[in-house]
């Protein structure tokens, strides 16, 4: 049975090898080739179960195969699979006031699309639209997507793919306290690394429109930044006249503790963008910004497969979901409990340099007694999770932060299943060093 799955899994190897482009790379050495979602578990072709604690990158935060999420997609089949937005259709408009309801503020105007890189490109249209001017800042361990406009955007040099990116893009330091770009100390430092924005706006006055960020680096690292830092950034955006994006791909719909990243922070973007776990595996995202600056985008504009029927009653049942079972405060709740049993792990473990994140988006930091990145310890660390029944995440620029994103009905006992193959994990990998 065992050589029979081996072949198959080669098998398809192959036709990945044929048949796509090559950046589209997969984890593991031996990877598995999964078949069933159900909850937080994903289940292999031989019926392996395997603890999810990466939720396809934070998109199924209500659990693989929600029966209420998938009852609602079936019935909006049935009755109407697709049309697009040149129709009215009531999904779409319900979806629209429900995040109008959902989101904090005075976000309430929507334009639905397909992909957070789509998104976030359409947000700076309209921030451009708004203010008339061209050029963007943006921070530099963030990944905001893979269009040429975004991966401009986009400050990490692993997934910075163009040679040539847009040229009206500026970058400023990420607040990553832990190694300060500037070589300070928090919070002596008096958030200095905001600053290096007004040096940007001075330098360039009335050519930036507007700043985008990620409330929390979700690849960048799980950087947690201050709360002083955001509230000193948006001052100086407000000052020149700058918007604010934030980028809510990984930290949105209660993965925090609460339903967005930036209400940690006492902020208020003038554009919010989502996707990921919007329609809990459903592809829809949008970009969402007040009545006022929605009246700068009036040439038509429409969207084939954005807001399509049924990914927007999966999204009307993913919100539903989320309310009724008070996901953000759940998240909140096993987030600490799990931060908690990894610093336990970090006092254990030399390896682990640091622990952080907010609610249930947490990275684990690896870095040799040298202080060099442990890349490739996290990969065998991967690997051997993998083995033991647990899938989990990379992050980071120098991709070192074992990542844990689990889906948000994930419950206490299976957080300290999760917790006890790490351990094993950890132990295997110290006790067989690499060559």
């Amino acid at each position: 049975m065992k050589t029979a799955t081996k072949s198959r899994i080669q098998n398809f190897l192959e036709k990945k090898k044929k048949y796509l482009i090559p950046c589209v790379y997969h984890f593991y050495k031996s990877p598995m080739l999964l078949k069933k979602g159900k909850g937080v578990y994903l289940y292999d072709d031989t019926g392996k179960k395997y603890l999810d604690a990466y939720s396809g990158v934070g998109v199924v935060n209500c659990g693989h195969s929600n029966p209420k999420i998938l009852k609602a997609v079936y019935q909006q089949l049935r009755n109407l699979q697709h049309t697009t937005t040149i129709y009215i259709t009531e999904p779409l408009l319900r979806l629209a006031e429900r995040l109008a309801r959902f989101i904090p503020g005075k976000l309430r105007r929507s334009f639905f699309c397909t992909s957070g890189s789509e998104a976030n490109e359409g947000a700076m249209l309209l921030a451009k639209l708004h203010t008339g001017r061209t050029d963007f800042m943006a921070l530099r361990q963030a990944l905001h997507g893979r269009t040429y406009l975004t991966s401009s955007v986009t400050g990490i040099s692993f997934w910075r793919t163009d040679p040539e990116p847009a040229e009206n893009v500026h970058f400023i330091p990420s607040p990553t306290c832990h190694e300060c770009p500037l070589g300070l100390k928090y919070p002596s430092c008096k958030i200095k690394c905001a600053d290096e924005a007004e040096k940007i706006l001075n330098k360039y006055p009335n050519r930036i429109a507007a700043l985008i960020t990620e409330s929390v680096h979700g690849n960048g690292g799980i950087q947690v930044p201050p709360r002083e830092y955001f509230e000193r950034l948006e001052k100086i955006l407000k000052k020149h006249g700058v918007l604010l994006i934030i980028d809510e791909a990984q930290t949105g719909f209660c993965r925090t503790g609460k339903k967005f990243g930036f209400q940690h922070f006492g902020i208020q973007p003038d554009i919010l963008t989502v996707c990921k776990a919007l329609a809990n595996g459903l592809p829809i995202s949008a970009f969402i910004t007040t009545d006022e600056i929605a009246k700068s985008y009036i040439k038509p504009g429409a969207s084939t497969f954005g807001g399509t029927q049924t990914s927007a009653a999966a999204a009307l049942a993913t919100l539903d979901f989320m309310d009724s079972n008070r996901l953000d405060q759940r998240a909140n709740r096993l987030g600490a409990l799990l931060k908690k049993e990894c610093r336990k792990l970090q006092k254990k473990y030399s390896l682990i340099f640091d622990v952080r994140g907010l609610g249930l988006m947490l990275g684990l930091e690896l870095r040799r007694k040298n202080g060099d990145p442990a890349a490739r310890d996290l990969d065998r660390i991967l690997e051997a999770l993998k083995d033991r029944g647990v899938l989990a995440g990379k992050t980071g620029k120098d991709r070192n932060v074992l990542t844990f994103m689990p889906p948000l009905v994930i419950t206490e006992s299976q957080i300290k299943f999760l917790i006890k193959k790490v351990t094993g994990a950890f132990n295997e990998i110290l006790e067989n060093p690499a060559s």
